[in-house]
């Protein structure tokens, strides 16, 4: 897959207090941006759930159907009671195995695969959480060569997730909420 930026895939990962983040990053995407975005949210399993249709902001969220190929410009969101895998082909894996950090779906593990799958042409952003998922799976991002970025905790909800991960590596950036936001629309050269 090749975007017009540096990045092939944005994962989002994200927990308590996160939600209203994730809202206004995607209301502020580029209407021209190409770039898949996946969402991996902790979620209450066997609860019906409404969360794609409350963050589609002009464009569908969908839940991926394991072996499904991403595509370009789509929003896609880890389904409930699964793990959300990427493979190196651009097909997704949906996972059963236990849960990780009392999660599944877990941000580590979506974070993982999508290191290991796309190297340095992604981009992990972590933010607000209770708990540590998704800090391993950041740094690992950074260090297969792609970005990572984390909410300050200091304007987070909960801190111990961006808070774990800046732990983990130093080369992940902190940053403000409406940084985010102008980081990712820089990557497209508008404003």
């Amino acid at each position: 897959m090749h975007s017009s930026t540096r990045f092939d895939i944005i994962a989002i990962g994200g927990s308590a207090g996160s939600l209203s983040v994730v809202a206004r990053l995607l209301k502020a995407l580029p209407g021209e941006m190409d770039t898949p975005v996946v969402l991996i949210m902790h979620r209450l399993k066997n609860v019906s759930s409404e969360l794609n249709r409350l963050l589609a902001f002009g464009r569908p969220i969908q839940e991926p159907e394991d072996k499904e190929r991403m595509k370009a410009g789509h929003i896609y969101l880890a389904p409930q009671n699964y793990h959300l895998l990427l493979e190196a082909d651009g097909t997704f894996s949906l996972d059963y195995s236990e849960l990780v950090h009392y999660s599944r779906p877990a941000i580590d593990e979506s974070f993982y695969s999508i290191a290991d799958a796309y190297g340095k042409r992604a981009l992990g952003i972590l933010l607000s959480g209770a708990n540590a998922d998704g800090a391993e799976g950041l740094a690992r991002i950074v260090k297969n060569g792609g970005a990572g970025i984390v909410q300050d905790p200091m304007e987070a909800e909960f801190r111990i997730m961006p808070q774990a991960a800046i732990d983990m590596s130093a080369d992940i950036k902190i940053m403000k909420t409406d940084e985010i936001i102008s980081f990712i629309k820089d990557q497209y050269h508008t404003k």
